[in-house]
């Protein structure tokens, strides 16, 4: 690695590592990683990549070890690390819950208080309930926890929930939440390549936000325009162009990528024809 050079982390493996991979990839910088090579340099630009264990990204990007870092917000979170969160990834979205067994009389996180609870999250946890008056004992783990009730290591766990199907599977119930976290880009505050960093920054960004949209072309009557207008207002506004036939306008419209068969539908309600959605790769706003 070059002294000099951008430092970016990114996890080494599973999904988190494709991901992280083809983001920067599609922002632009071009590498390839060897075999199990720790380190990668990006083709014509000072910036070397760095392939990390997920977890360890935050402590190594506030040692200064990296400058960017591509990680959960909720391994910052238990890190305690202070970084500066330059962008959500919109990916990874969970939400980190006090769970309890379905038939616990518990209702506060108050009535934890000499309770054993089994988390990943010690930090975390720690610091949450201490807001509310509670110093629990606290069983460290570093593997499934949901069991840890039923084995009788634990009268509570904190654990990430996703869909809630295995909190029902193991008869468990959350009792409150603690917060939301995703995937982030992290940033070293005292990072000597700010310049290059923010200009990373801006081209992950229009990659995140074109994974976001989609671009939404379609004909309507002028009668209709107004209406059609309300269902695409755009980013600013929609692009209009009247066509060669009378009374007939062509629209062209950014939309959320989730919400584009509902549109879809909407306009054609109105009457609109040749309606084209066309995925946008990157994208400045």
């Amino acid at each position: 690695m070059n002294s000099n050079n951008l430092r970016i982390g990114i996890p080494s493996k599973g999904r988190l590592a494709d991901l992280a991979g083809q983001l920067l990839k599609d922002a632009g910088l071009r590498f390839r990683r060897q075999d199990r090579s720790l380190f990668a340099r990006v083709r014509d630009m000072p910036i070397d990549v760095t392939f990390l264990r997920t977890d360890d990204i935050p402590i190594l990007c506030a040692e200064g070890a990296i400058d960017l870092g591509i990680t959960g917000s909720d391994l910052v979170a238990e890190s305690g690390a202070t970084l500066t969160t330059r962008l959500n990834l919109g990916v990874g979205n969970c939400g980190l819950a006090i769970c309890v067994p379905e038939d616990s009389s518990a209702k506060t996180p108050a009535d934890l208080a000499g309770k054993r609870i089994a988390t990943s999250f010690p930090h975390v946890t720690r610091t949450f309930l201490a807001e509310h008056g509670v110093d629990p004992h606290v069983v460290e783990l570093t593997g499934s926890v949901e069991v840890m009730i039923a084995l009788g290591v634990a009268d509570a766990i904190v654990d990430l929930v996703e869909t809630g199907s295995t909190l029902a599977a193991n008869r468990l119930r959350i009792l409150e939440e603690i917060g939301r976290y995703e995937t982030a880009l992290v940033q070293n505050p005292a990072t000597k390549h700010t310049a290059l960093a923010d200009r990373i920054t801006r081209r992950i960004e229009g990659v995140v936000i074109a994974r976001a949209y989609s671009l939404l072309e379609y004909n309507i009557e002028e009668k209709n325009l107004a209406a059609a207008e309300k269902v695409t207002p755009g980013f600013s506004s929609p692009t209009v162009n009247r066509l060669e036939e009378a009374g007939w306008f062509s629209v062209r419209a950014m939309v959320k990528r989730g919400e584009v068969i509902d549109i879809m539908e909407q306009l054609e309600e109105l009457g609109a024809a040749a309606i084209l959605e066309t995925k946008i790769a990157n994208c400045r706003l």
